[in-house]
């Protein structure tokens, strides 16, 4: 089998806070932006890996979503626990810096884990958890 993971998704709840903290934070390349207002769909992905996106979606588009589901997602959302992404990097100090300049909420600054990984976490705009581990 030949399998790849072409996007992932992540919720956003203001897609111009998202865009500007996936694109001018983290550097990814916006590659679609259609709808609008709150209902967009916004495709980024990193620079040069034009085979690797996160579509950025409002949360409760979905029209089988029940209203209690719908209150569920908000509910998760703003606590942090809806949606997450690990990412890694080569210089994970300079994002860190990066990322912790823009106020972004950081929930761990670089750590040295117990199980070999150097990594660093904080939430983007929507409150979804964004790991960065460092590539060795």
């Amino acid at each position: 089998m030949d399998i790849t993971i072409d996007t992932t998704v992540l919720p956003h709840d203001d897609p111009d806070a998202s865009v500007a903290f996936y694109r001018d934070v983290l550097g990814f390349e916006v590659r679609s932006d259609v709808g609008q207002g709150r209902m967009r769909w916004v495709t980024v992905g990193p620079a040069g890996q034009p085979g690797t996106s996160i579509l950025l979606a409002p949360p409760a588009a979905d029209p089988g979503i029940t209203e209690p589901e719908r209150r569920t997602i908000q509910e998760m959302m703003a606590k942090g626990t809806y949606g997450w992404i690990l990412l890694a990097t080569r210089n994970l100090d300079e994002v860190f810096d990066k990322v912790q300049a823009a106020d972004a909420e950081v929930v761990q600054e670089p750590t040295d884990q117990p199980y070999g990984v150097r990594d660093c976490a904080f939430r983007d705009p929507a409150g979804n958890l964004v790991r960065i581990k460092e590539l060795r």
